[in-house]
């Protein structure tokens, strides 16, 4: 046994603020549709990047808060929290958030305006 203190993870920078190469948004499958629509619920309730959603998501998942799936219902929906399912997580948590983000504007063209020369 150690008698040096346990070291910290390091911190996960949020979801939202990671930047990723734009993508195409696949549609989703039949199955996938409500795992993406638990991801969007937990979301929207607290907007926060991973691992705190994933934290939100365990919430969610213990009050039934979501249409009233637990855990064995969100499993059997696609949604685990398991250790060795947490990429696909991972990948609809991404993938909500990018699809929550405002469509950035292109920024306007720019209008020389120039003063018509005086009449006399």
């Amino acid at each position: 046994m150690s008698l040096q203190p346990a070291r910290r993870a390091p911190v996960f920078a949020p979801v939202a603020s990671v930047e990723h190469a734009p993508s195409v948004v696949t549609p989703a499958s039949a199955g996938e549709d409500e795992a993406l629509e638990f991801v969007r619920f937990c979301y929207r309730r607290r907007r926060v990047g991973w691992p705190a959603l994933y934290d939100e998501m365990s919430a969610v998942a213990s009050r039934g808060a979501f249409r009233g799936l637990g855990y064995g219902e969100l499993a059997e929906r696609g949604i685990s929290f398991c250790l060795g399912d947490l990429p696909r997580l991972v990948r609809l948590t991404e993938r909500v958030v990018r699809e929550d983000q405002p469509i950035a504007e292109s920024p306007p063209a720019k209008i020389k305006l120039s003063m018509a020369p005086a009449r006399s």
